[in-house]
């Protein structure tokens, strides 16, 4: 069908419309609904009572091809954390790789996300297993030199080609330039890595500010805390897209406001490995900067449910600041839509005509939404990701009914690839 119409669906401020979707846009949103005229031909009806529509969620940080990786090194401090998964990671390989990014994406998708931004290693083949999938990925050469310069040669020889290959990968296909962290990656790799991605028009993705630990040896080391020290080195503006920003000061928080920069809140994964809890929201959304939200990877957060994430992140700042006013619902939403397309560049997080047609169809015939509450406060604070009953992407379903296409071959297939390695 050229036209797809979602007929009578309640838009996020309850309000019943009709939803125009063609050639992979929001062609209408007609308010109320049932008044957007006849149907031209080859067009698909949607009877949509009962069901509710939200814009596709941005998953701003993730690790995608760790969805196999669940529960390998649990209850222990990050850094021994990292030490296991860095030591399982050097053992995958490119078929792994591809499978479990396929992984990723069916519970990616299963949980409403549409599009994610990925810091991972063989990016080639993770962009093809997501897009094969119908979700979006953005897909990053990460560098993790750990200060050897030869290393150093070897990933800026590998980023070039890696770019050169994105070039390949069709219209849609988005490349970011991925910096792991300031403790993992020598200055002059940073300096270039940034320097690279600004030439060609590419964001750049960067854990950064994670842990206290992180921040204490960046100041002993330097003079400076890891987003002074970034500053310094000319990496900080809106194009940088900075993961975890957790242990933030005053003069951290001012910086990252000025320059505009893409904070990524991982609420879920800071918890768990007991790395803080206290993400300064207010007071970064205040300064300027552009706050999203994040799963981070399978290995730390065991999932890659955003709604989990958005709900937990809210009620923790909630419980830290002693303040139930604190992060909304009419702020919440948009970190996980809104704000992620905007730090990415992308045309979609929003119900607007011309936006991508990234949409999520909820079911709300269920006890969850059995309130005259809002229904988002019944969707983010009472629901739980599996009424989210078909995911449309770019105007294409690629889960209907809470099916998708080829799940079970996808898991078999993961299973064998998972079976022969030595983790």
């Amino acid at each position: 069908m050229d036209t797809v119409i979602l007929k009578n669906i309640m838009l996020p401020d309850s309000t019943a419309a009709d939803i125009a979707v063609k050639a992979g846009k929001i062609a209408a949103v007609t308010v109320p609904a049932g008044h957007g005229g006849n149907p031209e031909a080859n067009t698909e009806v949607i009877d949509c009572s009962g069901k509710a529509v939200l814009p596709g969620l941005v998953n701003m940080h993730t690790h995608a091809a760790m969805s196999m990786m669940r529960g390998l090194e649990e209850d222990v401090l990050f850094h021994k954390w990292l030490d296991r998964i860095w030591d399982v990671e050097s053992k995958i390989d490119a078929e792994y790789v591809y499978w479990a990014t396929k992984v990723a994406c069916i519970e990616m998708l299963r949980t409403g996300t549409t599009l994610y931004n990925n810091h991972y290693w063989f990016s080639d083949v993770a962009h093809r297993a997501a897009s094969e999938m119908g979700i979006r990925p953005v897909e990053s050469y990460v560098f993790l030199d750990k200060f050897d310069a030869a290393e150093a040669r070897r990933q800026k020889e590998q980023c070039e080609k890696m770019y050169s290959k994105s070039l390949d990968w069709g219209d849609d296909a988005h490349f970011t330039v991925g910096i792991h962290s300031i403790y993992s990656v020598g200055e002059q790799t940073m300096v270039w890595a940034a320097d690279f991605a600004r030439r060609h028009g590419l964001k750049i993705h960067i854990h950064l500010s994670e842990t206290e630990k992180e921040v204490n040896d960046c100041i002993r080391e330097h003079g400076f805390s890891p987003v002074e020290y970034l500053d310094r080195l000319g990496i900080l503006g809106p194009d940088l897209i900075a993961a975890h920003t957790l242990w933030l000061s005053d003069n951290d928080i001012a910086l990252l406001g000025a320059h505009h920069v893409n904070c990524v809140h991982n609420i879920n994964s800071n918890l768990k490995l007991a790395s803080g809890y206290r993400f300064r929201y207010n007071e970064l959304r205040d300064a300027g900067a552009n706050v999203c939200i994040g799963t981070d990877g399978c290995a730390s957060s065991n999932n890659l449910d955003i709604l989990e994430a958005l709900k937990t992140a809210a009620m923790v700042q909630k419980a830290w600041r002693n303040d139930p006013s604190a992060m909304p619902l009419d702020e919440l939403v948009p970190i996980a839509t809104a704000n992620g397309a905007r730090a990415l560049g992308i045309n979609t997080g929003l119900l607007e005509v011309g936006r991508d047609a990234d949409l999520l169809i909820i079911d709300t015939d269920n006890t969850f939404f059995l309130s005259p509450a809002p229904l988002l406060a019944n969707l983010v604070y009472s629901a739980h990701s599996d009424c989210i009953s078909s995911v449309m992407c770019r105007g294409i379903f690629v889960m209907r009914d809470r099916k998708i296409e080829g799940e079970k071959e996808i898991l078999r297939e993961a299973g064998a690839v998972l079976g022969r390695m030595r983790f």
